[in-house]
Formats: structure tokens, C-alpha cells, sequence
């Protein structure tokens, strides 16, 4: 055992690396090494095991931390999963019935069917938030609507994972109830574990507390954790403790996904089957991209997002795997999904990445697409002379500055709804927008502007908007606010005025300081 374990990790390790090496996500290597494992006659141990079931502990909790139900309840959010769900499961399942009647050897029953199916219709979000992160467009509006696609998908599994444990719950699972009015308390608690490993280890210890304290009144642990990371889902906190839990959820799920590999190959005609199904996850943005603009996303949002959400999910994995532990399924077919989600990355890598450059190509015709309402919705943006992009605190702050002497002339943009009502409420002139959105410069003179300033979060955002806005034409100034000397020099070299946030917070420190003494008498 000692030294059988070491071999795993190095192997994971190595087929991680090798994967992203290549432009995939290390998920793909994770399930090639337990292929890998499998020829070297390796067996699933109690480690892989344990670290398997606080991966899925753990993504649960981290679910239900990021749950915000404004959000999720919008419209363009719910309306598109459910029927993409709906529609992609009725088609999965008819095609797995008419395969398992024509191919030899592949027997599937209709619940059998139903169960792949609905595996199918996740798409990935270790996909989604690693191709936004390398893009550094976490924080644009096509990112937002998918992550809110996959969290609303992610619930559906949730249920189905509820219905497939089989417990019933016992007259003490009531007493999961205290969480909701412990929840200042446990608000009290993350407060003074500060950022650091501390918040990490408190929300282990919520996780597998909750998981623990679950099974014992019946309830599915998993679930537990879900619910405990809903009470305190939407403080500031909660997105600390759920970014802090990120490395360890996705570290620990690795013992998952070489678990599927280690169980062996299935068939050859599962091999085939797992192809044609991976191949078909190209497909998925047909589907998506009519509901999204159907439900007033705009089309340049519709194809960025549709075009991500291009591939099959780990969470099917996790379905298949518990349907198969329950006699559901055929363990071999937890096998073959594998197969076909990473076929799926490989189909979905190449379309993401080309959607910028499609939407560019074919925009006058895909805003045939854009609905009436969301015309109407567009603030107006007339008598703009100077535009900061970003109404976080520097942004506000740089819009106050101006506002006294260019008045209506100063026009704040910002992705976050909330935040632009709040600056509506304050009398700024803020309106909603994506600034990476060339639809939205469209609405704009940019031959009036005499200035824009970037107050975006994220280096990489800020320079994607300037080589957008020089390739349409601007000509104007272009001021950005950076945090490191080198995002700085690079802002430069690309000709825009940089402010160094920390470096001349310094000076203007200092400055500000020396106001309080009393100057030296010069002999």
C-alpha cells in the first residue's frame, strides 16, 4: 500500500499534465490514468475511496454556497436549462433505444436509458471556469449566464441523487432545520476565521459535520452539505469559503475520476457508442443558442455562452456512478461516459474557442435573433464624453471625482445589475452593459468620447476591451488602473495611460499624511 499509492499519484499526475499540456482540461488525463492504472492491474483502495466521497461532499457544499436565488430564478437562467434538459433528454433517450435495438451485445432497459440521458444534458463546469479563467472572462455576462445554466443543472442532479439514495428520512432529519436560525452564528464563525486556512478548515468541517450528521437522520450526506452551504449562501464570506475549497474539492475528486478508470474498459461497442456520444455534445449549442436569445439574451451573449457549454459533465459521471452502485445501471457504462465526456472536451475546446471570431463574422445576422424587449431595454447612452468601465469602488470613485465638472457627460458601466441599481439610487448615471460587447460600442459615438477609463477587476479584460475598442476605431484616450508593475509596463507598450493602484496609493498616502504636520521652519 505504501507504495502502490505513490504510483497512482505520480501517474495522475503525469496524465494531468500531459493533458493540459495539450489544451484540455487535467479532468481528461485524471480518467486516462485510471485507464492507465487499470493495465497495471491496480484495484480501487480505501484512499481513492475516501478522497472520492469528500470530492462530491465537497462540490455539493461549494453548490449550495454560490446558490443565488435572484439569479437562478431569472428567466433566461431557468427557462433555458429546463427545456434544453427536457428537449436533449427526449432525443438522448430515443437514441440510446433505437442503438441498444440495432447493436448486438448492448442491452439497455428503458430506466437504463433514461438514466444516460439525463446524464447527458450536464455540461461540464471544470470546462466552463477553466476556458473563462485563461480567457479572463470570468467576470463578462456570458460567463455569469452559463455558470447560472450549470448550477440550475447541477440541482437537477441533486434530486435525481436524492431519489437514488433510497433512505428515508427519519422524524430527526427535522432537526436539520436549526441550521437556518444558526446561521448568524455560523456567519460570527467565518467572520473570525479571517481569509486564510482557517475559513478553509471551517468549511470542511461544515461539510463533512453536515455530511455526517445527514446520514445519521436518514438524509443523503451529500445533501446535507448542500443544504448547510445554501444557508449561508449570498455573504461575501461565503465566496471566500467557496473559493477557498476549490483546490481541495477538485484535488479530492481526482480520487473519483481514476476510480471510473480503474473499474476497466467496457466493451467495444460501448467504446463505439461513448464516441458517437461525446461527438454529439457539438450539437448542444443548436439548442441553446434559439432559447437564450428566445428568453431576451442578447445574441453575441447566446453564442459565447451556447459555445462553452459544448461537452458532456463530471456530474453525469457522478450519476452514472450512483445509479450503477444502486443495480440501476451496468457499471461498465461509468466507463463509457467517461469515454464520451472526454470526447466532448475534445469537440468543445476547438467551437469555444472559435465563437468570438463567429460572432464577428456572421454578427448582422444573428442579431435577426435579438428580441424586441431587449431593444427596448437598452439605457440610453447620448451626451457621453467620458465612459469608466467597471463601478466597483475605484470606478465610483473616479466617477465622483469627474461627475462635479463633466456632469451627464461621465457614464459608468457595469455587468452587475444590483450595483447599477445601487448607482441609479446614489444619482450616478450608470447603465448595464458588457464591455468586451462590440454591440454594445455600436450604441456608442465612439468619436465623441474624449476618454475611457478601465476600472475592471481582472488585467486581462482590460486589455481584451482596449484592442477592442482600437479595432473599431477609437481614437481616443485610454486610462487603466493595474495592481502589478508589469501589467503596467504592458498597458504602456499598447499605448494606455496606467495607473499603479498600490504604487501611487503610496505617494497619494503620503501625501495626504503630510498635510498633518507642521512645516519645517527654514532657517
Amino acid at each position: 500500500m505504501v507504495l502502490i499509492e505513490p504510483f497512482i499519484i505520480l501517474v495522475a499526475l503525469l496524465c494531468g499534465m500531459a493533458s493540459r499540456a495539450v489544451g484540455f482540461p487535467a479532468l481528461i488525463g485524471y480518467l486516462a490514468a485510471g485507464f492507465v492504472l487499470h493495465e497495471f492491474n491496480m484495484s480501487r483502495g480505501p484512499l481513492l475511496e475516501v478522497l472520492a466521497e469528500l470530492g462530491i461532499t465537497l462540490l455539493l457544499f461549494t453548490i449550495g454556497l454560490k446558490l443565488e436565488p435572484a439569479k437562478l430564478l431569472e428567466t433566461k437562467v431557468w427557462g433555458t436549462t429546463l427545456i434544453q434538459m427536457t428537449v436533449t433528454q427526449v432525443a438522448m433517450f430515443l437514441l440510446l433505444i433505437i442503438l441498444s435495438a440495432s447493436l448486438p451485445g448492448l442491452e439497455l432497459s428503458y430506466a437504463g436509458a433514461g438514466i444516460i440521458a439525463l446524464a447527458l444534458t450536464f455540461s461540464s463546469t471544470v470546462f466552463v471556469i477553466q476556458t473563462m479563467q485563461e480567457r479572463g472572462e470570468v467576470d463578462s455576462s456570458h460567463a455569469a449566464l452559463a455558470i447560472g445554466i450549470l448550477i440550475v443543472q447541477d440541482l437537477v442532479a441533486v434530486v435525481f441523487l436524492a431519489v437514488s439514495a433510497g433512505k428515508v428520512p427519519t422524524w430527526y432529519a427535522l432537526g436539520m432545520l436549526v441550521v437556518i436560525p444558526l446561521r448568524p452564528l455560523m456567519l460570527r464563525l467565518l467572520a473570525v476565521a479571517g481569509y486564510g486556512e482557517l475559513l478553509t478548515l471551517l468549511g470542511l468541517a461544515l461539510a463533512i459535520g453536515s455530511a455526517q450528521i445527514s446520514e445519521l437522520v436518514g438524509i443523503k450526506g451529500d445533501l446535507g452539505a448542500l443544504f448547510v452551504g445554501a444557508v449561508l449562501a449570498g455573504h461575501h464570506k461565503s465566496k471566500a469559503m467557496a473559493n477557498n475549497l476549490v483546490q481541495l474539492k477538485d484535488l479530492f475528486l481526482v480520487g473519483f475520476f481514476l476510480s471510473i478508470g480503474l473499474g476497466g474498459w467496457p466493451s467495444t461497442t460501448l467504446i463505439a457508442v461513448s464516441v458517437v456520444l461525446g461527438l454529439l455534445a457539438g450539437l448542444k449549442p443548436l439548442l441553446y443558442f434559439p432559447l437564450m436569445t428566445r428568453f431576451h439574451t442578447s445574441p453575441r451573449t447566446a453564442v459565447l455562452a451556447s459555445g462553452v457549454l459544448a461537452n458532456h459533465s463530471e456530474f453525469g459521471l457522478i450519476v452514472v456512478s450512483v445509479a450503477a452502485a444502486v443495480n440501476w445501471l451496468d457499471p461498465e457504462w461509468s466507463a463509457a461516459l467517461s469515454i464520451a465526456v472526454a470526447v466532448s472536451f475534445v469537440v468543445a475546446a476547438p467551437i469555444s474557442s472559435a465563437t468570438h471570431e463567429f460572432y464577428r463574422k456572421y454578427r448582422d445576422r444573428l442579431l435577426s435573433f435579438q428580441s424586441p424587449e431587449l431593444v427596448n431595454s437598452f439605457e440610453p447612452t447620448d451626451g457621453a464624453r467620458i465612459v469608466i468601465l467597471g463601478m466597483g469602488r475605484v470606478g465610483t470613485g473616479a466617477y465622483d471625482a469627474l461627475a462635479p465638472q463633466w456632469d451627464r457627460e461621465v457614464l459608468g458601466v457595469e455587468e452587475v445589475e444590483s450595483r447599477v441599481t445601487h448607482h441609479i439610487f446614489e444619482k450616478r448615471r450608470v447603465v448595464v452593459a458588457d464591455a468586451s460587447d462590440p454591440d454594445f460600442w455600436f450604441r456608442l459615438n465612439l468619436n465623441e468620447l474624449k476618454l475611457i477609463m478601465l476600472a475592471l477587476t481582472n488585467h486581462r479584460e482590460n486589455m481584451l476591451v482596449a484592442e477592442l475598442l482600437r479595432s473599431m476605431g477609437y481614437r481616443g484616450e485610454l486610462a487603466a488602473v493595474v495592481r502589478h508593475e508589469g501589467h503596467a509596463a504592458e498597458m504602456r507598450e499598447a499605448g494606455i495611460s496606467a495607473f499603479n493602484l498600490y504604487g501611487e496609493a503610496g505617494s497619494g498616502f503620503a501625501a495626504h499624511a503630510s498635510e498633518l504636520l507642521t512645516p519645517p521652519v527654514k532657517a
